[in-house]
This record gives C-alpha cells, sequence and structure tokens, in this order.
C-alpha cells in the first residue's frame, strides 16, 4: 500500500482542505503516515499570508525532499497559487496546485511519478466561476469538524494577498452543506464549524441570493446536530437574522470571531477596511446586547505602514475598551503585490515587535478579565480530549468558547456535561463536573 503524508500551515480553511485532500488518497488506496516519516508522496498545504508562511512552506518543502529524494512531492494552496514558478524551481518537487483543482491531487501525484519535469496545474484564479465541491470522505477526530462552504474574497484590504490568491465569491450549494453535515453527524460529530475565506459573503454570488442566516437556519433543521459554531466573519455583514438565530437557538454557539485589525481611525481607513470605529462599536454593544454571555474574538495588526506611537496608543485605548474575549496580534507583513507595501512609513521589524508585545500583554489581560466573569458559574460543556497527553485530564469547549479543563478519561469524548467553573487554568478555566 503507497503511503502519503501531509502537512498544513496556516488558517483553518487551509485545514479542510487537507483533510479533504485526505479523503481523495484514502480512498485510491493510500495509507497515511505521519510527516516525518519515509513515504511515497508528501503533500504541503502552504499559507501565504505573511513572507514568514512562504518561509516555513519552502523549509518543510526541502524536509520532505530530504526525507525521500525519490517521493513525488506535492505543493498546493495559497503560496503555491501565487508564485508556483518560485516553487517548480525547487529541486525535487514534482507538483503545483494552487487553490482549484485539488480534486485532481491524486491523478496529478500518479502522473507526476512517470514524468521527468514537474506538473504545474496552477491557472489564474480570478477566472474561477464555482466553489470547487469536493466531498469530505474522512475527517480526523470524533467531535468537532470544520466545513469549508465559501470560497474567494472581493474586499482588497490593502495588505492582503488573500484575494489574489483566492479569486473571486464562490459558495457551496445548500444541498451540498446540508448532505456534508449529515455525514459528519452520521460519523459521531457533535460540534460543526462552518469556515469560508469571506464567510459573511456566503450567497452573495448565488442567483437568488441566500444569505448565511439562510444556511444557518437551514442546518439548525438538521437532525441529531448538537452545535454549530461560526468561523472568522466581518463585523459589517452580522445581520440582526443571524444574531436572532443566535438568541433563539443555543445550539448556534454565542461566539463570534470579528476581525477589527485596526483601533485608529486613519489606519483603518488606510487598510480600506469597510467599517468605521464607531459601527464597529456600535455592532459589538448591539450583539452583546441581544446576546447573553457572547465571546466575541478579534484579530489586530500592529506596525501598518505610516503608525505613529499616537495611532498606536489610539489602538490600545479602542481595544482596552472593547473587553474582547480573545485577540490574535500579529506585526503588519509586507507582502509583494499589494498596495501597502509600497506606502511610505515602513515600521522598522524591532519596533513592530515592541508594539506586538504591548497589544500582546493588552490581549492577555482582556482574557483573563473575560474568563473571570465566568467563575463559579455553570455551563455545557462539550469534551473534546484534543489537548490532553494526561489521561486523567479532559477538556472541551462551553459554547461561548472557554476552553474548560477538568478531571475525566476517554469515554467522556464528544459528551456533553454541565461544569461548575472554578479557576483559571492554562488557556481557560479549571472546572468541576456537577452532573
Amino acid at each position: 500500500m503507497p503511503q502519503v503524508a501531509f502537512t498544513t500551515l496556516g488558517c483553518k480553511v487551509n485545514q479542510f482542505e487537507t483533510e479533504v485532500m485526505e479523503g481523495l488518497f484514502k480512498q485510491r488506496g493510500y495509507e497515511k503516515v505521519p510527516f516525518d516519516q519515509v513515504a511515497d508522496v508528501y503533500v504541503i498545504n502552504t499559507c501565504s499570508v505573511t513572507h514568514l508562511g512562504e518561509k516555513k512552506s519552502r523549509q518543510i518543502i526541502r524536509r520532505a525532499i530530504r526525507l525521500n529524494p525519490e517521493a513525488v512531492v506535492a505543493v498546493a494552496g495559497c503560496y503555491a497559487q501565487i508564485s508556483p514558478k518560485e516553487i517548480e524551481a525547487i529541486e525535487g518537487v514534482k507538483v503545483i496546485v494552487g487553490t482549484q483543482d485539488r480534486k485532481r491531487i491524486v491523478d496529478l501525484v500518479e502522473q507526476a511519478a512517470h514524468c521527468m519535469s514537474p506538473v504545474n496545474v496552477v491557472t489564474n484564479i480570478m477566472n474561477a466561476e464555482h466553489f470547487e465541491d469536493i466531498p469530505l470522505f474522512e475527517a480526523p477526530g470524533r467531535t468537532r469538524a470544520f466545513l469549508k462552504i465559501q470560497e474567494g474574497c472581493t474586499n482588497f484590504c490593502t495588505y492582503c494577498i488573500i484575494p489574489y490568491a483566492r479569486g473571486p465569491l464562490r459558495s457551496r450549494s445548500l444541498a451540498s452543506i446540508i448532505q456534508e453535515i449529515e455525514k459528519l453527524i452520521a460519523a459521531g460529530f457533535k460540534e460543526i464549524v462552518l469556515t469560508g475565506i469571506h464567510l459573511g459573503a456566503y450567497g452573495h454570488d448565488v442567483e437568488d441570493k441566500i444569505t448565511l442566516a439562510d444556511a444557518v437556519r437551514s442546518i439548525l433543521s438538521i437532525k441529531g446536530l448538537v452545535r454549530l459554531r461560526l468561523g472568522s466573519l466581518e463585523s459589517i455583514e452580522i445581520s440582526d437574522e443571524l444574531i436572532a438565530l443566535m438568541k433563539q437557538d443555543d445550539r448556534l454557539c454565542s461566539h463570534l470571531h470579528l476581525p477589527l485589525q485596526a483601533g485608529d481611525a486613519a489606519i483603518l481607513k488606510a487598510m480600506n477596511r469597510h467599517y468605521t470605529l464607531d459601527e464597529y462599536q456600535q455592532l459589538i454593544t448591539n450583539i452583546r446586547n441581544k446576546v447573553e454571555d457572547i465571546a466575541i474574538s478579534t484579530d489586530i495588526i500592529v506596525g501598518f505602514p505610516g503608525e505613529t506611537l499616537e495611532m498606536f496608543n489610539n489602538a490600545l485605548t479602542f481595544v482596552e475598551k472593547m473587553n474582547f474575549s480573545r485577540m490574535h496580534i500579529f506585526p503588519y507583513s509586507r507582502r509583494s503585490g499589494t498596495p501597502a507595501a509600497e506606502y511610505s512609513g515602513q515600521i522598522p521589524e524591532e519596533e513592530k515587535k515592541r508594539r506586538v508585545q504591548i497589544m500582546q500583554e493588552l490581549a492577555e489581560k482582556k482574557a483573563d478579565e473575560f474568563l473571570q466573569r465566568f467563575l463559579n458559574r455553570q455551563f455545557t460543556v462539550l469534551f473534546e480530549m484534543e489537548n490532553q497527553k494526561n489521561a486523567n485530564i479532559i477538556d472541551g469547549l462551553t459554547g461561548n468558547y472557554i476552553r474548560v479543563y477538568t478531571n475525566g478519561n476517554q469515554n467522556m469524548q464528544g459528551k456533553s456535561y454541565q461544569v461548575l467553573l472554578e479557576k483559571p487554568y492554562r488557556d481557560g478555566v479549571w472546572g468541576k463536573i456537577v452532573d
């Protein structure tokens, strides 16, 4: 039986796409092995969000070639889409497939095994018209599954390469979404997480203009669904209808990830973000008034070109009052091909690192404040046992994305319990099961 190994860089969408490719190889009789073992095929699903992501991608590609120089090394994902010739120049790469045509990955690998030159099938992603609907033949784990329902982005934020890597908006059909979720539920998954490159734009490309709220309503009608969680969304695309569904049905998790990116008005405008700070703040206030105990997390970029110390301090002040449950902090990464790469006022790397540290300290403070609000209260926890090496400790998530640890065992995996949240612990809280 031929052996194949996979590795993934980047976002949850990339992770899902790797799972899809794993299923395609398994259907053709391949055995999946760890990436650090000798295999017949290596599939590297790359990231291009930052230059660091591309550097790591190249390092992993060369590591696979060293592990087995005779293997078919296949490179997919955003970096492959953006810079296919750069990857083709790496001696030992046999297949280059970008952010489409993943359904052909096994055929391409088997074709490349008999070719002298690399098989490069990357085409202009801007010409893509349809969502690449590939069945999920296998999903790792037993509790939480990710399902990609949307592809592409047309926001063109000035710092971001993703629209050039992923192309225009394409939505998965509602029938396909329902079919895949029914399969996941039948396989024993309890929580489904909807993902997409621009998830809030789901349905915008469809003639009858269905919305994400329409999709969520249909999914909530599926028998056996325990939990539904939404991936990252643009704030301006949070409809009243979606919030009403979250308020009405506690299976729709009270957790939203709404990237802010900048807490200064001038920087937000320079980023080409399509909202103002006042609009963002009013939206968050409205959501919190309607959905009790909701967790709202965000992304922040520091060190954007032209960000003065006053602007950075404005961001700190704004973030302080927003009381996010969790913040992901990123230094601005200069991406060739994006408008911001040519902006004047580029911030030195050391200064960006300093600002990241300051913002990260604030993020940790606000995360701790968020957790403190829920101590000595009971919540339903769906246990996953994802992060534990200790067989006597199990962990899982509340609906509002608090990770809870407690004494337990593998028999609790995939089951829900009422838990009293007692004290901070690791990246979450320690709890006591009360039923």
